[in-house]
């Protein structure tokens, strides 16, 4: 009654609509991409759970909390939006999954290539670019959905300019030294140079860690060796965070929410010093 009367007041209408409350809730999404020749198909699922302020710092594929026939449930609704709506080009159809009654639900759907498409190129072999401009040229796409099989795991850290230490507090300024990583299974996306200056304009990202392997305990094997061999001079960047969650056994064992991050920086070291 009290919403219904605040609304009446402010809007001139008393209705309101109730959403449901998703505890312990993860953020799964589904890559699809379309062409003008009726071909829709998905390239499965990234986990996106680990977020700070709701923008994601950590993705990798496949999710490790879905399991085979949720996944095949995950990808038909995914292709189901892309045809009722005729959409093509590459996508991402967001979902809100809620751990506990093992249900998703619909948040958003990304009408764009996404930061984090690499793990999803990683694991099933594609070039999402090549394609879309395959299907923006009306050329149909190069597979099938029974073509595309995830092989392996892989996991993406976001390297933004930011001091954990200040709340994630932007950190501009020129970058003196940069050194990345590189070795099997290692792909790192990045325009950044030594000399290079950060503008406090524009987002914070300033590169991508890509990571592929077998497995996923092997990929954050890989990722932690990956991070630590990542050297940069002249600004602070999320790299410490990144370590210390590769390093927590509850990142291991896969268990994570949306606000995960939130109270882990409050009990981490990285909090403390």
């Amino acid at each position: 009654m009290m919403a219904s009367s605040e609304a009446e007041r402010a809007f001139s209408n008393p209705e309101v609509y109730i959403e449901k409350f998703v505890d312990q809730a993860r953020h799964i999404e589904m890559q699809v991409i379309a062409d003008q020749h009726g071909n829709a198909c998905h390239l499965f699922e990234r986990d996106c759970s680990i977020q700070r302020r709701h923008q994601k710092l950590v993705e990798e594929a496949l999710s490790p909390v879905i399991d085979d026939e949720l996944r095949k449930k995950l990808g038909k609704a995914a292709i189901r939006a892309v045809e009722a709506v005729g959409y093509t080009n590459a996508g991402t159809i967001e979902f809100l999954f809620d751990q506990q009654a093992r249900e998703f639900y619909f948040m958003e759907m990304n009408t764009r290539i996404q930061v984090e498409h690499p793990v999803t190129e990683q694991i099933t072999g594609t070039d999402l670019i090549k394609e879309q401009i395959r299907v923006a040229a009306g050329e149909k796409l190069s597979f099938t959905q029974k073509d595309i099989k995830p092989v392996g795991h892989a996991i993406e850290f976001r390297v933004n300019a930011e001091n954990p230490m200040r709340d994630f507090a932007p950190s501009p300024g020129r970058v003196q030294f940069v050194q990345f990583p590189g070795g099997p299974g290692v792909r790192v996306d990045s325009h950044v140079y030594n000399g290079y200056d950060i503008s406090p304009h524009y987002d914070s990202m300033i590169a991508k860690i890509i990571v592929t392997a077998p497995d996923r305990a092997t990929a954050i094997s890989r990722m932690n060796r990956a991070l630590s061999e990542f050297m940069i001079e002249g600004v602070a960047t999320t790299v410490p965070v990144g370590l210390a969650l590769l390093a927590d056994a509850r990142f291991q064992r896969g268990e994570y929410t949306t606000t995960f991050l939130e109270g882990f920086m409050k009990e981490s070291f990285l909090y403390n010093q």
